[in-house]
């Protein structure tokens, strides 16, 4: 089976969690690598953190130029017309990349799926049909693209949820990201959702949220 090329960071002892996370529209997996060291994650977590590069295809509102992309977006209006065909097939490429972490003897409910900006409305899509229990889904900046048409599976209806969203993000209005949660609430999922003064990024703010976050989903004896 072939695999997305990644870049992958080991714990230092053998892993026993895993988070596949997904970078925006145009970077590449070493985007978030470096927050690694900076979540300090307690001893107790031994969690292998996996960085998908995206397929280099064009992109309709960057003039039709290659790049790292989940899926094409084909308009930048508030509703945004996104290629939904590729953006399950970058879905199923995910669902690969968790086989593969089930392979290594990582059970599927110490996965968490992170995914920024665009890899977050794959990172929705992915975690939400997938067909096992996850441990998590954390989404950062991004949008549910596919709300209209998820295959939601039973297995993850309670998988827990954590959203943040800057307030003053230009590409991403944080409108969309309310919007993505209100639509996990009314399908019952136990979302969160947090607001950070911050453009489309991450700031300092967030990295201790997202530690604690990850501990509570990677680091509890099971």
């Amino acid at each position: 089976m072939s695999y997305l090329p990644c870049v992958e960071i080991e714990p230092n002892a053998p892993a026993n969690s895993a988070v596949i996370w997904l970078h925006g529209l145009g970077a590449d997996g070493n985007d978030f690598a470096p927050l690694v060291p900076q979540l300090r994650l307690p001893d107790s977590c031994h969690t292998r953190f996996v960085f998908p590069h995206a397929p280099q295809i064009p992109v309709t509102i960057n003039g039709g130029m290659v790049m790292r992309a989940w899926y094409d977006i084909r308009e930048m209006s508030i509703d945004r017309k996104v290629d939904v065909e590729t953006l399950r097939a970058s879905a199923g490429d995910v669902h690969r990349l968790i086989e593969r972490e089930l392979e290594r003897g990582i059970a599927a409910e110490r996965i968490v799926l992170a995914g920024f900006s665009q890899g977050g409305a794959v990172a929705y899509e992915a975690a939400l049909s997938y067909e096992q229990r996850l441990g998590g889904l954390l989404v950062l900046s991004s949008y549910l693209a596919t709300a209209d048409s998820l295959v939601r599976t039973p297995a993850n209806q309670t998988l827990p949820v954590l959203i943040q969203h800057g307030v003053h993000d230009p590409v991403v209005p944080e409108v969309l990201g309310q919007r993505a949660q209100a639509q996990l609430e009314s399908w019952g999922y136990p979302s969160r959702y947090e607001r950070y003064s911050v453009e489309h990024g991450v700031c300092a703010e967030q990295i201790p949220v997202i530690s604690r976050w990850l501990g509570q989903r990677l680091c509890a004896e099971k």
